[in-house]
């Protein structure tokens, strides 16, 4: 077995489990799930019917690089979303089975140990050249760091603090780490925090990216659940500073959030043509490609932007519920985007997110997640301690249950 599989710590959703196995929930309530980022929200009528038109078709192979057709709707969505000039459906669009596989293999693709294989029978010239480092925020999206460890390079992590905004403070990496790094992982908007990049940010990271020359893997897939602006991405500002051949910026989108769709495994990643070129060599090898009628109601999902604004207002409902009932009492914070409430664990529980999120389901029969779990510990500091992440997926009627029990809890 690969033994950096020993290295994989467990996913958050097992330290709950683990967190609540001696718990019983409170059986005089109906459970609410806040805890896993699943839209509920009902997927579009329109988008289901072609699936199932289209159900004959499961009969062929896809191929790794999707449909023609599929691509050039992607590439005129992300013109018009972020204002591009032109993007090439054939070079800079990749389709792919959601973006949590992509973000997985994309590390194992690009990172580098400089190490050849000379011939079919010679041994590896090992040279001892430093790890290769993959930075992330933190806390952050799972997939990040177990990508990492299994690509053998080693994760850095830069805090996501109310002290920056709840964003990572690029500037505190140091120049060594810097120069070992070949990826950095960007979530905009930011699970959990809800935090968004700036102009500023960007051009922050993309000098960075110039002086050291990594790559910049943005995870975008968020950036339709806004209340306001609209997020800027990574290639909408490459754009702005005139960087039209996108070197070495990557983006992550995908249908789960902006179409409730998480089922279908629909996503892309666009970008640097020459990376995607790599990329998609190592895809033919890994044979993960999205079945024809996946790829055919993906269309039909990104042709359309009315279902994407009545998602968006069912969680701006949502969110101004929230804040109203329950904005003083929790110390709320509205995020810049997404769907989840970054919240301080209540000073009678001690500050503590273990110990809140379990009150809250042993006496409320919710379910949240512990914000340590999404998190890790560096210098004796872990950003998610003390913090509990809910995701405003359930339905306003949930919503206002939840909102009602909540309150109880806490004596209001």
């Amino acid at each position: 077995m690969n033994h950096n599989l020993t290295s994989l710590h467990p996913y958050p959703f097992a330290k709950m489990a683990t967190l609540l196995a001696d718990s019983t929930p409170a059986h005089s309530y109906d459970e609410i799930k806040l805890g896993i980022g699943e839209p509920k929200h009902a997927p579009p009528a329109f988008v289901l019917d072609v699936l199932r038109e289209n159900l004959d078709k499961i009969s062929h192979y896809p191929t790794t690089n999707g449909l023609f057709e599929l691509r050039q709707t992607i590439a005129h969505w992300l013109e018009k979303r972020f204002f591009l000039n032109h993007l090439n459906p054939n070079t800079q669009v990749l389709p792919v089975m959601g973006t949590r596989e992509a973000i997985f293999s994309i590390v194992q693709a690009v990172i580098n140990h400089e190490t050849e294989i000379v011939s079919q029978t010679a041994t590896l010239n090992q040279s001892p050249t430093p790890t290769p480092i993959v930075v992330m925020p933190n806390p952050f999206y799972q997939i990040y760091e177990g990508a990492a460890i299994l690509a053998q390079a080693t994760p850095y992590f830069i805090p996501c603090t109310s002290d920056n905004s709840f964003k990572g403070d690029f500037r505190s990496v140091p120049k060594d780490v810097w120069t070992r790094t070949q990826l950095l992982f960007v979530c905009s908007p930011n699970n959990p925090t809800g935090s968004v990049m700036t102009m500023d940010d960007w051009e922050q990271v993309l000098r960075l990216s110039d002086q050291y020359g990594f790559i910049i893997a943005s995870d975008e897939c968020y950036s339709e659940l806004y209340f306001d602006k609209a997020p800027i991405g990574l290639l909408q500002a490459c754009a702005a500073l005139g960087r039209h051949d996108f070197k070495n910026c990557l983006v992550f989108h995908s249908l789960s959030k902006r179409s409730n769709l998480p089922g279908l495994r629909s996503g892309f990643v666009a970008g640097d043509a020459a990376i995607l070129q790599a990329y998609l060599q190592y895809r033919t090898y890994q044979g993960c490609a999205m079945p024809i009628p996946h790829q055919l109601a993906s269309i039909a999902a990104w042709e359309d932007e009315k279902h994407v604004a009545h998602n968006r207002a069912l969680y701006q409902e949502k969110f101004a519920l929230w804040m109203s009932e329950l904005g003083e009492l929790l110390e709320l914070r509205m995020p810049e985007a997404g769907f989840y409430f970054w919240i301080k664990a209540p000073e009678q529980f001690g500050g503590n997110d273990e110990r809140f999120v379990k009150a809250l389901y042993e006496d409320a029969n919710i379910h949240a997640l512990a914000g340590r779990y999404l998190s890790r510990e560096v210098n004796g500091e872990n950003p998610g301690q003390g913090y509990v992440r809910i995701a405003l997926v359930a339905s306003v009627e949930e919503s206002r249950e939840a909102i009602k029990r909540i309150r109880q809890l806490l004596g209001a």
